[in-house]
């Protein structure tokens, strides 16, 4: 049994918050450079260790004028910029929580995030102040909107510091909700610097290293796997306000880039381009990627780029990557990896027993929450009690047991079509439909059926000139797979809907088809 007192958590954490880890770089090497931020539009900015220090303290400063104290929210709804950072780190330094939310939430998704969380102060970029207003404006509370650059934060009188703890929680980050409503995970100071040192030790980031933050800042990855690996292991941030696949790579360039992290879609929107000699002008040693790729995919890069590919599995809840391929000896693209350094996983089949190479089960993975795991979900006891049982976090993710110690994933429990009393993967049945010469992606979901269960639904986009028949589809599944597996329909689209990281939004398809089989009835 793990002891789950988060009275425990510093006793194994030590007295390490995120400021501390900060300030401890900053009394290093203050003259070092830490952050780069370009702009996307030609604009670079260069800050040092020290500077970023005193600009999240500036900004401690400010937020304590609006009213931020120790253990009040701060909902933060901007892109990639130094500003979100430095209210992070401010938020670390007041003991105080971030509140991020996703900038293409809609005003009613944040107005659920607003009130959810008990913010009451949102800082938002031009960008996002009407739609923070929209929201603000739907709370039923007084809630105080500060635009960045417009109205001037007022700074604070002054008073005794800040009394900061590694138990206190530091990040709020909402889940994608899909059928439900978006849970809130708790992360504290203790579990970020975990996962930094997670990341930065099986990645084997340093002081040299200049790590990529393309992704967005208001999602895990970038927090847990690039910047906080940076802070911990004295690393340069290179931080990019968006994501472009056509620029990419000019960009790692430019900035000597060392370390990227990225998620698959992101690859094959990269490897869609025209490739240049660039391509291979890089220092890249480590691209770290989550959800898997193809064989083809892979050697595309690697023929193409170069830059060893390294597959990690890992979620909001387990904070860092509890799976990772590893750097040396054999690496597999299409695998999430092996138990990743300062984790304990376990496979369990559905009859309670740990699964043996070749067959599959749940993923669980063992730790203590406010630590290693996340700390719970906020003010849903009855959804932690279900995913933290007796020290382990179930993940809801079915995963094969492979040779050599590697784990692959089959799919999301609630991703596993229920078909006529079989279960079928929609990962496996994408698989097949993306082995497809001319199909570049394709998605599976089911949609009830009252007679067998679910049916099988495919959605699938097909290359520039490309011509497919749905039936020609489906005849292709038929050939590969069991009867049980073959799709029903396949729709064909120009394109998947997906959240800012690459995810496939299967409940808008799912929306989408039954909106059309209404129509025809």
């Amino acid at each position: 049994m793990v002891d789950t007192d988060p009275d425990s958590v510093l006793s194994i954490a030590g007295p390490r918050t995120l400021i501390d880890v900060l300030a401890g770089g900053a009394a290093e090497h203050p003259h070092r450079e830490l952050l780069v931020f370009d702009d996307a539009d030609g604009g670079i900015e260069s800050f040092t260790w020290a500077e970023v220090l005193a600009e999240a303290r500036a900004m401690a400063d400010r937020l304590r004028g609006c009213g931020l104290t120790r253990g009040v929210r701060l909902h933060v709804h901007m892109a990639n910029r130094p500003e979100f950072l430095f209210a992070w780190f401010a938020c670390a330094a007041i003991g105080a929580t971030i509140v991020p939310t996703n900038t293409q939430s809609s005003a009613h998704e944040i107005a659920y995030a607003i009130e959810h969380s008990g913010s009451w102060i949102s800082l938002t970029d031009a960008a996002g102040a009407e739609v923070v207003a929209d929201a603000a404006a739907m709370v039923d509370r007084s809630h105080h909107v500060h635009e960045l650059g417009r109205i001037p934060l007022p700074r604070a009188t002054g008073g005794p510091a800040d009394d900061v703890s590694a138990d206190m929680d530091l990040g709020l980050l909402y889940t994608s909700g899909t059928t439900s409503r978006p849970k809130a995970v708790r992360i504290t100071h203790a579990n970020y610097v975990f996962a930094g040192e997670v990341v930065a030790r099986n990645a084997r980031i340093g002081p040299e290293d200049r790590v990529l933050t393309v992704l967005p800042l208001f999602h895990a990855n970038a927090q847990y796997y690039t910047v906080m690996s940076s802070l911990v292991a004295r690393a340069t941030i290179v931080l990019v306000a968006r994501f472009s696949a056509s620029r990419l790579l000019d960009q790692i360039a430019a900035h000597d880039v060392t370390v990227a992290s990225l998620f698959a879609a992101p690859i094959r929107m990269v490897l869609a381009q025209e490739p240049t000699p660039a391509w291979r002008a890089h220092r890249l040693r480590v691209v770290l990627f989550a959800q898997s790729i193809t064989d083809a995919e892979a050697e595309r890069w690697d023929r193409l780029i170069g830059a060893p590919l390294v597959q990690l599995y890992g979620m909001t809840e387990t904070i860092g990557p509890p799976v990772i391929n590893p750097l040396d000896g054999e690496r597999r693209p299409d695998v999430m990896g092996r138990v990743a350094l300062g984790y304990v996983c376990r496979v369990v089949r559905e009859d309670g027993e740990t699964a043996a190479v070749g067959e599959v089960g749940q993923l669980c993975v063992q730790g203590i929450p406010g630590q290693t795991l996340m700390r719970g979900y906020l003010d849903d006891a009855a959804a932690t009690r279900a995913a933290l049982q007796d020290g382990w976090l179930l993940t809801g993710d079915i995963v094969r047991v492979e040779t050599g110690g590697f784990l692959s994933f089959v799919d999301r429990r609630k991703d596993m079509i229920k078909r006529a009393g079989e279960n079928v993967a929609a990962s496996e049945v994408e698989a097949v439909l993306r082995a497809r010469p001319g199909v570049v992606d394709a998605a599976v979901f089911g949609v009830p059926d009252p007679i067998r269960d679910e049916q099988i639904i495919a959605a699938v986009v097909l290359a520039a000139d490309e011509a497919a028949d749905p039936d020609e589809l489906v005849a292709w599944c038929a050939e590969r797979l069991a009867r049980f597996r073959v799709p029903s329909h396949v729709m064909i689209r120009d394109d998947l809907p997906r959240t800012p990281v690459g995810k496939v939004q299967k409940h808008v398809l799912a929306e989408e088809f039954l909106a059309g089989e209404q129509e025809l009835a």
